[in-house]
């Protein structure tokens, strides 16, 4: 069974340390935004249960001095299963340079282990690679626009937007190949 993007980011968060949905919610004020995700506490709720009822968490009510008593989630056997057949799945990159799921995938995923890493480093790399090559400017607007459309400024912006994208992925290439050469590279 394939795991949402929730699901993934609540087992990825609780194999590092038991959290209640309060802490879960902080982790992703925190670090969401790096993960392109962030959610209210009704979604995290609701994923818990979901997962607590495929038998992938258990909890145990803990009591917080500074606020309400907490249901504290970890993984079950089960759980770690999911999230580790998740974290070695075939990782498919997003046509879309940047996309969110490549961090999701590098930060939780890569947490299992260096190959984990850097086989999501290297498919991810590879298809921008290829990506970059396939990419052509588009032509100029229809042969018959209508009137307020000027072809010319229309090809120029057009080129412009592109050239900012080239140079966004190319920035995002050259990230790619220094990090995997930063962790082909570690003794770790």
């Amino acid at each position: 069974m394939s795991l949402s993007t929730t699901e993934a980011i609540i087992l990825g968060v609780l194999a590092r340390q038991p959290a209640s949905g309060y802490d879960l919610r902080a982790w992703l004020e925190r670090h969401g935004v790096f993960l392109g995700y962030r959610a209210s506490l009704s979604p995290i709720y609701r994923t818990l249960a979901r997962l607590r009822a495929r038998g992938y968490l258990t909890f145990a009510v803990e009591d917080r001095r500074n606020g309400p008593d907490a249901k504290v989630y970890r993984l079950t056997p089960a759980g770690r299963d999911a999230i580790l057949a998740w974290a070695r799945s075939p990782f498919t990159p997003s046509p879309r340079p940047m996309d969110p799921d490549f961090n999701l995938r590098f930060i939780l995923a890569g947490q299992f282990g260096r190959d984990i890493a850097l086989d999501v480093l290297r498919t991810e790399l590879d298809y921008r690679l290829k990506q970059k090559t396939d990419v052509r400017i588009t032509p100029g607007p229809a042969a018959e626009p209508i009137p307020e459309l000027d072809p010319d400024w229309c090809t120029e912006v057009q080129t412009l937007a592109h050239e900012r994208g080239y140079a966004s992925t190319a920035a995002y290439i050259a990230w790619l190949e220094l990090t995997l050469a930063r962790l082909d590279s570690s003794e770790r």
